[in-house]
Order: C-alpha cells, then sequence, then structure tokens
C-alpha cells in the first residue's frame, strides 16, 4: 500500500444526517496499511519512556492496543458507561452531535504513570478533554495525546487544556 491515508471513505449522514464519517475499516483490512499507519501513530512518541497507551472506545482502542505495543507500554482502556467490571471514575462531556460519558477503572493508572492518550478523530474536543480529566483525576501524566484524524474547523485543539502536544496523522 502506498498511503494507508488513500483507503479512508467519506460515509455521509452517519450517524446522523449532516455528518461526514471517516471509516478507518478498509485501512484495518489492509494489513501492510495497518501496519504503516500504527507506525505513523507511534513515530512521534517513541523514546518518550511512556507506561500506559490510554484508548477511547470503541475505535481508540483499535488504534490504542497495537500502538501500546509499538511503544513497549501497556494498554489502558476508557469505555462507555457500564462497561468496566471494577470501582470506575466517570465523566460526563458533550460531543460533535449529542452528550456521552466515559469511565475509567479507578485503578487504572498509577500517580506519575507517563501516559499517552488515543482516540480516532478530533472534533470538537470533548471527547478527548474528558479522557484528559480522568487520566488527570487518577494522577498520571498525561505526555499527549494522538489522533488518526483531526477535524481543524471544529476547533477541537481549543478545549486541550493541558501543554502536552496532540499530534494529528491527518488534519483537515
Amino acid at each position: 500500500m502506498a498511503d494507508w491515508r488513500a483507503l479512508i471513505r467519506d460515509v455521509p449522514d452517519f450517524p446522523k444526517p449532516g455528518i461526514l464519517f471517516k471509516d478507518i475499516t478498509p485501512v484495518l483490512a489492509d494489513a501492510a496499511a495497518f501496519a504503516a499507519m500504527i507506525d505513523a501513530l507511534a513515530a512521534p512518541w517513541r523514546g518518550q519512556g511512556l507506561d500506559a497507551v490510554v484508548g477511547i472506545e470503541a475505535r481508540g482502542f483499535i488504534l490504542g492496543a497495537p500502538l501500546a505495543l509499538a511503544l513497549g507500554a501497556g494498554f489502558v482502556p476508557i469505555r462507555k458507561p457500564g462497561k468496566l467490571p471494577a470501582a470506575t471514575l466517570g465523566h460526563d462531556y458533550a460531543l460533535e452531535y449529542g452528550s456521552d460519558r466515559l469511565e475509567i477503572h479507578a485503578d487504572a493508572l498509577r500517580p506519575g504513570a507517563r501516559t499517552l492518550i488515543v482516540d480516532d478523530v478530533l472534533a470538537t474536543g470533548g471527547t478527548l478533554a474528558a479522557a484528559l480529566s480522568l487520566v488527570e483525576a487518577l494522577g498520571a501524566n498525561v505526555i499527549g495525546a494522538s489522533v488518526l484524524l483531526e477535524l481543524g474547523f471544529l476547533d477541537g485543539r481549543a478545549r486541550w487544556r493541558n501543554a502536552a502536544p496532540i499530534v494529528s496523522c491527518i488534519a483537515i
């Protein structure tokens, strides 16, 4: 695959009218493209001594787990309500087309752990900001965030109140 980015397809009006969904499943289905995508996500963070990659449900899991392996770090999921079996911390937030809640296990990260937050898309920034709040509530250090796709016209970076960088593979 010459450029894995070419495999991302647009799906209009999903999950509701007016939303242009970026579908990464064709990239995931192509082993070489998937590996190249993970390499691109990992490149800025190599040598940073990360303890954990925190992936946001659901596509953040797909990206975060192989990214954690590539960076020699553990993987910590942030999930929708009621999906984690042990004690959790939660955070409610607004997103581009509604509202939601994220949760993390209360013992998922040790204080001071060097963490990277990963998700597929940075749109309005609500999901990433909620994840940041949860990770910081556990006392972990957020070294940065990595997203596959950033929709810059929605100015989601404005909600990132951390001095750590946000790195996007594709900016629109």
